[in-house]
């Protein structure tokens, strides 16, 4: 989406996220719930912005939504939940400062102190990439270890894939729509063809797109 808007190209996944962020939730260019998004994760930005968001319904992660009212209420969770994880990084980060270490204190008690973290807050602003970089993280590296442990896991783990392939066909979907759009018919054709005759999976991009 960011290389048919205007060719950028990313390394990494940081740029990736910033790059999507500032190019299209924050310009109203992408659907619910990708559209979710905190200008900062400041806590009165974050919890004024959040409001919109928890409209749409209010439900704990804990347990499974039942009800799109629910599961708009988990999304909303998630989001509330980055933010919170967000903060705890830049701490951690701002702590290691040159900046931090000359005021010569070991908290944010100091009105010095929170201005250096209220700073790194307002400049760090978060979207769906950073909730799906945050998610492939934790099923990467922590949930992993226990996906091969306990009874319950196997029906546990079912739900988890096809949940993912539901959400990776729509954001596929939102994705497509757009940069067909933004190249026009006759490349964006000639893109799917390419791909239908080239795939190495399953799943035609047809069958998307």
């Amino acid at each position: 989406m960011t290389a048919a808007m205007d060719g950028a190209f990313q390394d990494n996944h940081a740029e990736t996220a910033k790059n999507w962020q500032n190019r299209f939730p924050a310009k109203n260019l992408s659907v619910h719930p990708f559209a979710d998004c905190l200008s900062s994760v400041l806590p009165s930005t974050a919890d004024a912005e959040l409001a919109s968001v928890w409209s749409r319904g209010k439900h704990s992660l804990v347990n499974k939504p039942s009800a799109v009212e629910e599961a708009w209420g988990c999304c909303a969770e998630y989001l509330s939940g980055t933010a919170g994880w967000e903060r705890w990084n830049i701490d951690e980060r701002v702590r290691g400062a040159a900046a931090f270490r000359e005021l010569e204190v070991s908290d944010f008690r100091t009105k010095a102190a929170r201005q250096l973290r209220d700073e790194a807050y307002a400049r760090r602003g978060i979207g769906f990439l950073h909730q799906a970089s945050r998610y492939r993280g934790k099923a990467n590296y922590r949930d992993a270890i226990f996906l091969a442990y306990g009874t319950s896991v196997p029906s546990q783990l079912l739900e988890f894939v096809d949940d993912l392939l539901l959400v990776l066909r729509a954001f596929a979907a939102m994705a497509g729509a757009y940069c067909s759009l933004r190249v026009g018919k006759a490349a964006w054709t000639e893109f799917v063809d390419d791909l239908d005759r080239k795939k190495a999976i399953s799943i035609s991009p047809k069958d998307i797109w």
